[in-house]
């Protein structure tokens, strides 16, 4: 029992570190979108441009902030699931651009092994998460 309240405390610090490395990026994003690009040294050069990394980085995690906050309270295991799809799915994206376009820059190189780590983090914690299975009828 107490390796269970243990594991569901450790899983919401992950959940709520994750939930507020997005909100910071969304959050740089609704304020100055050209900050977010000046990590990958990309200049935005029109308002589509600005307007797409505001709804992208900025709209889209803002929406997962809110998702994972709501998780984190409410289903740690399905906050957990959405990590592990989140943080595996990033680092696949960078996988298949070394695959298609080549290596990785420093930015890129260091958050494929970031995204990796998370990734193994989450899915490590949803195995070893357990809930109690309450049906009703």
């Amino acid at each position: 029992m107490k390796t269970s309240k243990t594991v569901k405390t450790v899983a919401r610090v992950f959940i709520g570190c994750s939930a507020l490395s997005l909100l910071s990026v969304s959050v740089m994003a609704f304020f100055n979108p050209q900050s977010v690009m000046d990590l990958v040294q990309v200049k935005l050069n029109n308002t589509d441009a600005f307007s797409s990394i505001r709804g992208v980085y900025g709209g889209v995690g803002l929406t997962l902030f809110i998702s994972l906050i709501y998780l984190m309270v409410k289903n740690v295991k399905q906050g957990l699931g959405l990590l592990s799809l989140l943080w595996g799915f990033y680092a696949l994206s960078r996988a298949i651009t070394i695959l298609v376009e080549g290596p990785l820059g420093s930015f890129g190189s260091q958050w494929i092994v970031t995204e990796l780590v998370l990734f193994v983090i989450a899915i490590i914690l949803f195995i070893l998460h357990t809930e109690p299975n309450y049906e009703t009828k």
